[in-house]
């Protein structure tokens, strides 16, 4: 497999921000110079080429602030290297500086261009490999809280190797820096309801998965990217990042499965974005899909989906629908299915749960689900799962006086219940 060309950084960049083409980046340059006071500004695709070429020109400094207003990255961040450092003395000084300082997405746009290190034998990257995998099967038990800084020092750590190797053991690094990173993202956006963090973090992901020429993982970080639009309710934000990732995994190529969870996230932010004929419309194509099956894997790091979990978006997707018994039946099937170390998803199912039964009308068996999933989230923290609790708390304020909503009141509101909220 052949190392990308060019500037893989502004291209992640570009396409994380939406603009799937050259052309797009282009139009838009152009069109928000006006409001920065600048007039007559016109960039064309030819530009845009040759800044995401393998030696980008600087930009001039009119066009320099619009690009990184639209794309919210320095130039350096994104790729670019300023002309005073390309030579003499000062460039040297610069490198050995940046390579002390927290890893961020500028040390990811410099990767190229760094030396100084040792170089590495190839083991290296099967180590770093298999911290990252272990960090995987972690996410699914240890609070976030303390998985989460451990994986933002392994990526540091893979941006500091990750120079001193050749490939292909460089593309194995940067897969795993990439994974490391959408972990980290994951996190951010489903643990810890912190959604600009996540759309950074993931961005991260993108750059890393460009330098692993890895399309499948690229997919699946713009396909994670979708949910902070899509769960804000801009369904063209969220429709652009998915284009991109659907683009991007026909390259890979995907599983029947990657297709079906393509699916079922577009579903998602459809639903969010109060579109549940589509949202469910897409659900039926990913049953399709899966039935169907395909002779392609799929990637082992791709562990957050399943049949089970299908059913688990198909259900909170009826349940927005108002299609109640059969949001019940297929979140109860869910709930049966999954497996005993989903201990995330259970909450999440649970309070889907829950809200069926506050939507048809019968408090009791709400607060019962509902109780169950503050059970669960006491075991295992998940800020998606306690958000799902809160609206069912919402949806019960007309029965604010019965036994079993003070219950739940009580188990809400409780101190450990609380101060967890508080502190995740």
């Amino acid at each position: 497999m052949s190392r990308p060309a060019g500037n893989t950084r502004l291209k992640s960049a570009r396409v994380a921000a939406g603009y799937n083409s050259q052309q797009a980046l282009a139009d838009a340059i152009t069109a928000a110079a006006p409001r920065f006071g600048i007039r007559g500004l016109a960039v064309g695709v030819r530009q845009v080429r040759r800044w995401e070429s393998a030696t980008p020109p600087w930009p001039q400094p009119d066009v320099h602030r619009v690009l990184t207003h639209l794309l919210g990255q320095s130039m350096e961040d994104l790729g670019f290297t300023p002309p005073w450092e390309e030579s003499g003395p000062s460039a040297g000084t610069a490198r050995r500086t940046s390579s002390a300082a927290p890893a961020s997405t500028a040390q990811l746009a410099r990767i190229p261009k760094q030396t100084g290190l040792p170089a590495q034998p190839a083991s290296v990257a099967r180590d770093f490999e298999a911290v990252t995998r272990a960090h995987r099967h972690l996410y699914w038990s240890v609070t976030p809280t303390d998985l989460h800084p451990a994986i933002l020092e392994h990526a540091r750590l893979g941006i500091a190797l990750l120079p001193a190797l050749a490939d292909p053991a460089r593309r194995t690094l940067a897969a795993a820096l990439a994974e490391s990173y959408l972990l980290a993202g994951r996190i951010e956006f489903f643990d810890l309801r912190q959604p600009d963090r996540a759309g950074e973090t993931l961005l991260r992901a993108l750059q890393a998965a460009g330098e692993a020429d890895d399309p499948l993982l690229g997919s699946a970080v713009l396909a994670h990217t979708a949910f902070i639009p899509g769960w804000a309710g801009d369904r063209d934000g969220a429709a652009e990042r998915m284009i991109a990732a659907r683009t991007y995994a026909r390259r890979g190529p995907a599983s029947a499965e990657f297709v079906a969870w393509l699916d079922a996230v577009e579903a998602e932010c459809e639903t969010r974005c109060g579109d549940t004929r589509t949202a469910l419309n897409l659900i039926a194509h990913a049953e399709d899909v899966l039935t169907a099956g395909s002779e392609h894997a799929t990637p082992a790091w791709m562990d957050w989906f399943s049949p089970a979990r299908l059913a688990a978006f198909k259900g909170n997707v009826q349940l927005k629908a108002g299609h109640l018994p059969q949001a019940r039946a297929t979140l109860g099937a869910a709930l049966e299915d999954l497996l005993p170390e989903a201990e995330k998803q259970r909450s999440v199912l649970l309070g889907d749960l829950a809200a069926v039964e506050a939507a048809a009308g019968d408090p009791q068996a709400a607060c019962a689900y509902a109780i169950r999933a503050l059970e669960q989230l006491a075991l295992t923290w998940y800020a998606t799962g306690m958000e799902r609790v809160r609206e069912v708390r919402r949806a019960l304020t007309k029965w604010q006086n019965e036994d079993c909503v003070r219950d739940l009141d009580d188990r809400l509101y409780a101190w450990g219940t609380t101060v967890s909220a508080l502190q995740h």
